[in-house]
């Protein structure tokens, strides 16, 4: 078994291991800890094989056999950089997919809590009761909407009678008032005196001719007198 299926196997802490398993967090944040290992450990190979490469030009074809161990080593460093290379990348994978999984798994988890409020909220609702309800909200709407037009339409009072009639009621109501007027219009009285009589003028003893009605009394012969002064005026 390797060292690092003993460090996953074995490096739990107790209280994971008594609920059954590392939580995500926990074995995430053991993979970072890898990494991090391993990263030092590319370092750390990384200078031995610099520091070989070093000893083996030194020593060169001078001392062959020191040269040839320090590239020996070289390989051997380089071997090791390449299998960390390998499990970091595994790791990185895991890692990468540890998450993904914490993340679905807290997506479901939000999804299922969502769902059961949703039910909950569902719980005392009736598809038939609401099915009414909207019935009712429905009729009610065309009810105010019937109830508006009402009001704005224009107000139709009186329209029942016939204009028609209604202007000839006018109208002989008019003819009446005009037939008073005329009854009350006084005419002048024509006395018996005839009017002087001008060159190319009507005599005024045409007119007297015409609207006479002699009068006795002095007072109606005074009126008679000055409606005579009247039409020698108009005439003249």
């Amino acid at each position: 078994m390797s060292k690092i299926s003993k460090f996953f196997k074995g490096g739990g802490s107790a209280a994971s291991k008594g609920r059954g398993g590392p939580s995500p967090q926990e074995a995430l944040a053991r993979l970072r800890e890898t990494e991090e290992m391993l990263s030092k450990k590319q370092e750390y190979l990384e200078t031995r094989i610099e520091r070989e490469l070093a000893v083996a030009r030194q020593h060169g074809t001078k001392n062959k056999r020191a040269a040839l161990q320090a590239l020996k080593r070289k390989k051997r460093y380089e071997k090791q950089l390449n299998q960390i290379d390998g499990t970091l990348s595994t790791i990185e994978f895991q890692r990468e997919a540890l998450e993904n999984s914490h993340t679905n798994t807290e997506v479901l988890k939000n999804m299922g809590y969502a769902a059961q409020a949703m039910k909950k909220v569902h719980e005392n609702m009736d598809l038939n009761k609401i099915d009414d309800l909207m019935q009712d909200i429905t009729e009610q709407q065309d009810v105010a909407q019937e109830i508006s037009d009402a009001i704005s339409n224009r107000a139709t009072f009186g329209d029942e009678f016939d204009e028609d009639e209604l202007m000839a009621e006018l109208e002989e109501l008019e003819q009446e008032e005009l037939n008073k007027g005329m009854r009350d219009v006084r005419l002048p009285s024509v006395p018996s005196t005839s009017l002087p009589s001008r060159p190319g003028k009507m005599p005024a003893c045409h007119f007297a001719f015409l609207m006479i009605k002699p009068c006795s009394s002095s007072r109606k012969r005074a009126e008679d007198e000055d409606e005579m002064k009247k039409l020698a005026a108009w005439a003249s």
